[in-house]
């Protein structure tokens, strides 16, 4: 007996389910994290699901049929009573015959669901032009029901949690940040650079994905803001050592320094506004199927990315939190690091040292992220070609530390010289932000 066609999984075999969940406690456990109600059809068993999933949330166990009777008596509908106890009864009855074929065939009842749920709200995402938003939902329906991974076992896994590759990360150009941060930037990671305007974040992005490439990584860098000549000769100027202005008259210099460099960098440009994190992932995954998986993305910038549902945000906020959350989902998902820069708010850029109430647009930016850094630059620094690069933010280790810079923002190239004096920070500031710290600096010595 085989079941191919979707209509197959129809009310009979919705009905054999429901059974082997109200009996079944293992088969019960083993799919409760791939359960939803909207994969039945009649009301009355999406009615039924609810409580099994309930009540197995709370207590752990199947939900019994006394349970059941006085959840029924709560219902005001007297009709749907009368038809939720024939289903139960025939639920029950279903449950003793085919239930191995049953449980078996669940994960492509699951899929299929999902495929139709799918085929159903696309709609509304083709009147949005909304394709990366279908095609991400299309790729949820393929991955239905499969998900067996319990996670880690705290109990079990001790040797995994110490191995050299349990954590592997990309290095960044700077040994004293990659003490800092366990040796760099790791799977799932989301790392932020906050700086003001031409502050030099993008040519810090430059840096870490060139330095990542040479060491022969796969990168993949989108830009959203400048165009992919623009940003492969910024790269060129890294390799060579040569200004903008300079570089075109070194061209047999930087094809050199391509030949020969061990990795492989992929610079997608997008519109401000004319991606989605959906677009990015789609585009990833296209790199996959070209046998080009990448180690490390970047996103220049994220905040320039576009909320997939238009208009369901009434304040810019709400928007771009739902979008660095999102962007937080797709470094997990596929398990790769993703940097990217960001504004800091026009007080920010009065700072010595740019702390995280500085951050533009949301704060809760910053909630999301494992690490964040800012690269503070007054008009003196950008003269002088120096900077200061504060760690706001470290969920791998001490945060709080500032270290003073050499920057040359006409080929990319920084150099970290070692920790701020803080008494030296507190001179130059004239921020509100340094106010609390003189304080807090005061006490410190006054205790001394």
């Amino acid at each position: 007996m085989t079941l191919k066609s979707l209509h197959q999984y129809g009310k009979g075999f919705q009905l054999k389910v429901l059974g082997s969940l109200l009996t079944d406690k293992k088969f019960l456990l083993n799919v409760r994290d791939v359960l939803h109600e909207y994969y039945f059809d009649a009301d009355s068993h999406k009615w039924i699901i609810k409580q099994i999933c309930e009540y197995f949330d709370k207590y752990h166990t199947n939900v019994t049929m006394d349970v059941l009777k006085v959840e029924l008596q709560k219902l005001e509908n007297e009709v749907l009573q009368v038809a939720l106890k024939e289903e139960l009864r025939n639920s029950y009855e279903a449950s003793q015959d085919d239930l191995d074929y049953v449980q078996e065939e669940f994960t492509t009842f699951c899929k299929n669901q999902e495929m139709k749920n799918a085929i159903l709200n696309s709609a509304d995402l083709l009147k949005d032009g909304d394709f990366d938003g279908i095609r991400n939902m299309v790729e949820k329906a393929i991955k239905a029901g499969s998900d067996k991974n319990i996670g880690h076992e705290y109990n079990k896994d001790v040797e995994t949690r110490y191995r050299v590759d349990y954590r592997p990360t990309i290095p960044s150009p700077w040994p004293v940040l990659n003490d800092g941060i366990q040796g760099g930037f790791g799977p799932g990671d989301l790392a932020i650079v906050f700086g003001n305007p031409g502050g030099g974040k993008s040519w810090t992005m430059v840096a870490i994905a060139a330095h990542a490439v040479s060491l022969g990584y796969k990168v993949n860098y989108y830009t959203l803001e400048l165009g992919e000549d623009y940003v492969g000769k910024r790269f060129d100027c890294y390799f060579t050592g040569h200004s903008i202005d300079e570089v075109n008259a070194h061209r047999k210099e930087v094809q050199t320094y391509v030949d020969n460099l061990k990795g492989k960098l992929i610079v997608k440009e997008y519109p401000p506004k004319g991606a989605t994190v959906g677009t990015i992932r789609s585009h990833i995954q296209k790199c996959i199927d070209m046998d080009h998986k990448p180690d490390l993305v970047i996103i220049d910038y994220v905040d320039y990315l576009r909320a997939p549902s238009r208009g369901k945000f009434s304040e810019r906020k709400d928007e771009i939190d739902d979008v660095f959350i999102a962007t937080k989902g797709l470094a997990k998902e596929m398990k790769i690091p993703v940097l990217t820069p960001s504004q800091v708010n026009r007080m920010g850029a009065k700072d010595s040292v740019i702390e995280g109430d500085k951050a533009a647009g949301s704060y809760d930016k910053m909630m999301v992220a494992d690490i964040c850094l800012s690269l503070s630059r007054q008009k003196e620094d950008k003269v002088l070609g120096t900077g200061r690069v504060h760690v706001m933010k470290n969920r791998y280790g001490q945060d709080g530390m500032t270290y003073n810079v050499k920057m040359d923002t006409n080929n990319g190239h920084i150099e970290f010289e070692g920790k701020a004096d803080p008494a030296d920070l507190l001179d130059n500031n004239d921020g509100p932000t340094f106010t609390l710290s003189r304080e807090k600096m005061s006490e410190i010595f006054d205790k001394k």
